[in-house]
């Protein structure tokens, strides 16, 4: 890895937005970055499972799940699924279950805590749409990188110099 986010903070203060505290990592990937794609869902991840099916190179699902502690929104499967396509990684307000299998995976997956209930899957949520959370907009096609430090998001690509 080539950058840390707290580097890419002080090269870049007026670019980055820094999320609160609020996330832990569940993924295999510890540090992870990408182009924004979103969906925002409650207690529904018909949306999340259908992203994960298509190709994610170079990009990263922010999931806005409301906060909700009531389902988790991501598990081991579409998971698998998500790395099988490539995609970096989850930034996920909302829960997550299967950790001990997340952490195995070639994939990045940050989310507010484990609950072991999966969601009822009605079709509901929408895609690529600006979502907010922790006072953070996340705009498709911007650019999020997250790390034990945290997660930053930028309007732009960051790069450290060499």
């Amino acid at each position: 890895m080539a950058w840390t986010t707290p580097d890419l903070c002080d090269a870049y203060p007026e670019h980055v937005r820094p999320l609160p505290p609020m996330l832990r990592n569940f993924g295999g990937k510890t540090a992870f970055c990408g182009e924004i794609v979103t969906v925002k869902c409650s207690d529904d991840n018909s949306r999340v499972k259908e992203q994960a099916a298509l190709p994610g190179a170079g990009k990263v699902l922010v999931v806005d799940g409301g906060g909700s502690m009531r389902r988790a929104l991501l598990g081991d499967q579409i998971a698998a699924n998500a790395a099988r396509n490539g995609w970096e990684g989850f930034i996920i307000n909302g829960c997550v279950r299967d950790v001990d299998a997340l952490s195995l995976l070639a994939l990045g997956v940050q989310a507010l805590a484990a609950m072991p209930v999966r969601t009822e899957k009605r079709g509901l949520g929408d895609v690529d749409v600006a979502v907010s959370f922790g006072g953070i907009t996340f705009v498709p096609g911007e650019f999020v990188y997250a790390d034990n430090n945290g997660v930053i998001v930028s309007a732009q690509p960051l790069f450290l110099p060499e």
